[in-house]
């Protein structure tokens, strides 16, 4: 196994405006990490944590506005940012979105597997170049617990973080023998705008525990369920027989 201890002073964020992406960034700032490239399609709020980046931490950053769901984005040539080197690469992009809507309406079904699947897909390719993987560098891609067993509930988003899974597993073992690391994060529940109403509280863990849980470890590499608690949890789940896994 390759190991490398590389600081992260230079990041490259898809999905920047996330809960937990703004609060890797906070917590990498802190630590002395000098330039974060952040992508995002809120313009607004992208800015406001490129300011507070720039003014609390003095960090350099730079912007660029990106939707996942523009079918318009397909060619790796069309992104210059990508031309530097990071020495982490976070893609925490993605979306819910409407599970009830999407079982009816063909256009949200795609919306939902574009935002956290096939959209990702030319930043993924973009990242993961030949030349790259020879050099160390970290990509940490966010996928979900949601990936481990279809639920009735949302299986669309279920299915995309599993193919965006299997898809960085690949992307994992190419990377044996690589100074590249390639970590898989199957996040369960974390407290933010997307899972509020959606989630039970209990089990929202805040974004800045997840945070500090990646970067006590920076050199990990495969695939581990954040918080930890979520492994035996998924483990047990997908145990579980059809009549009852129905009911999830």
């Amino acid at each position: 196994m390759y190991k490398h201890h590389q600081s992260i002073e230079k990041v490259f964020v898809l999905g920047s405006t996330s809960t937990v992406a703004a609060a890797i960034c906070r917590l990498l700032a802190q630590r002395g990490c000098q330039h974060f490239h952040l992508v995002a399609r809120n313009d607004v709020a992208n800015q406001q944590l490129a300011s507070e980046l720039q003014e609390r931490y003095g960090a350099e950053v730079s912007l660029e506005s990106c939707d996942l769901l523009s079918p318009e984005f397909t060619h790796p040539s069309q992104l210059p940012a990508l031309a530097r080197t990071y020495d982490l690469y976070l893609i925490a992009a993605g979306a819910l979105g409407e599970a009830e809507q999407a079982r009816q309406d063909p256009a949200e079904a795609w919306r939902i597997t574009a935002a956290n699947y096939s959209g990702l897909l030319p930043w993924l390719t973009a990242i993961c170049t030949p030349e790259r993987l020879r050099q160390p560098g970290r990509l940490w891609v966010f996928s979900s617990v949601a990936a481990d067993r279809g639920r009735p509930s949302n299986y669309h988003y279920g299915a995309a973080k599993a193919a965006l899974t299997t898809f960085c597993e690949g992307l994992q073992l190419r990377c044996q023998g690589k100074p590249f690391a390639v970590r898989i994060i199957k996040a369960g529940f974390m407290a933010s705008p997307m899972t509020q109403g959606k989630a039970p509280a209990i089990l929202c863990a805040s974004p800045e525990s997840v945070a500090k849980a990646l970067l006590r470890r920076p050199n990990r590499r495969g695939i581990e369920y954040l918080p930890w608690w979520w492994s035996p949890i998924m483990a047990l789940i997908r145990c579980l027989p059809p009549s009852l896994a129905c009911r999830l």
